[in-house]
């Protein structure tokens, strides 16, 4: 289907475009009458091209007439100050209504999501990152209310792997230690998975009372271990064991002060990888409680001792 006005004048070329074929042609229009006014092509008044095209028409139709012979140039185009014809996609303004379920900002990672109901998961070796990152949300929840509670998830190999290799100084930890220690809120720990070496002397430095651990959850407590010491000269090595013994000594005196053991106790245990269950760390003093489902009810429903020993018959000796 063509596009073609029929303009009555003595005789004009036109240039029209078909569709079916790649080219324009020109067709000859003779007019019978030169004094008739150009006949105005049918008009769909949502279409802004032809509107302007019939208001074009009607007023200067020399303008359609007196076409410059341009096979490159689409008809018509060059009357409009910016044509256009298609908006491109990033100028169609989209719906409302099609857009309003999508979020207007990328939803959060899972640790903000965390960090928003006051739990700091600590869940990596204490690497100088991980350190960081803790440390930086302790910081950042006290600043956001200085007297609600803190809520430390524990799941880490302290600063070694699980084989037993150092990846991290000891000083990341007494790191964090510190930081618990000068914050004003109240840390609750929980002890999930594994609590190991300076792990496990963040699960015992929460406030007391509020120290847990999962039922299934592991704590070990073992002596600083060297880090590799490469090419070093023999007084390096040296200044380095030094070092380690003198993290150690700290290591049992936290200990020591956390779990209310001796010096002498938590030493004794430390010369080879001490591991506690939840039952063993609870009478250790590493943790107060161990969570499970329904504990709470249970021991709501317990009689006290007292009703124990009257159901047993056994009198006491202030009543005899």
């Amino acid at each position: 289907m063509s596009l073609s006005l029929g303009l009555s004048m003595a005789s004009s070329t036109i240039h029209c475009y078909s569709p079916t074929s790649s080219s324009y042609r020109r067709t000859t229009v003779v007019a019978r009458n030169s004094s008739i006014k150009p006949r105005l092509p049918p008009l769909n008044p949502k279409d802004p091209f032809l509107s302007k095209l019939a208001s074009i028409a009607s007023t200067s139709p020399e303008k359609l007439l007196n076409r410059p012979v341009d096979s490159d140039t689409p008809p018509y185009l060059d009357l409009f100050d910016s044509p256009t014809l298609m908006a491109t996609p990033a100028t169609v303004e989209r719906s409302v209504s099609y857009n309003e379920h999508r979020p207007r900002r990328p939803p959060p990672d899972l640790p903000s999501l965390l960090l928003h109901g006051r739990i700091v998961y600590l869940g990596m070796p204490l690497v100088p990152a991980v350190t960081e990152l803790i440390i930086a949300e302790l910081m950042y929840l006290q600043w956001m209310d200085p007297k609600e509670p803190i809520y430390l998830y524990i799941n880490s190999t302290g600063t070694t792997r699980d084989d037993g290799e150092s990846v991290g100084m000891e000083t990341e930890g007494f790191a964090i230690y510190d930081a618990m220690m000068q914050l004003k809120n109240e840390i609750h720990t929980v002890g999930v998975g594994a609590a190991i070496g300076h792990a496990c002397l963040l699960l015992a430095a929460g406030a007391k009372g509020k120290r847990f651990m999962m039922p299934h959850a592991k704590a070990m407590i073992q002596q600083p271990r060297v880090p590799s010491s490469g090419l070093m000269t023999g007084s390096d090595v040296l200044i380095r064991a030094k070092e380690v013994i003198i993290n150690k000594d700290t290591l049992v005196e936290l200990l020591s002060k956390h779990t209310e053991n001796s010096v002498e106790t938590v030493t004794q245990v430390m010369r080879r990888p001490f591991y506690m269950d939840s039952t063993k760390a609870k009478e250790f003093g590493v943790i107060d409680k161990i969570l499970w489902r329904g504990q709470e009810k249970i021991m709501a429903d317990a009689a006290p001792p007292e009703a124990w020993d009257k159901n047993a018959g056994i009198k006491s000796l202030d009543a005899m």
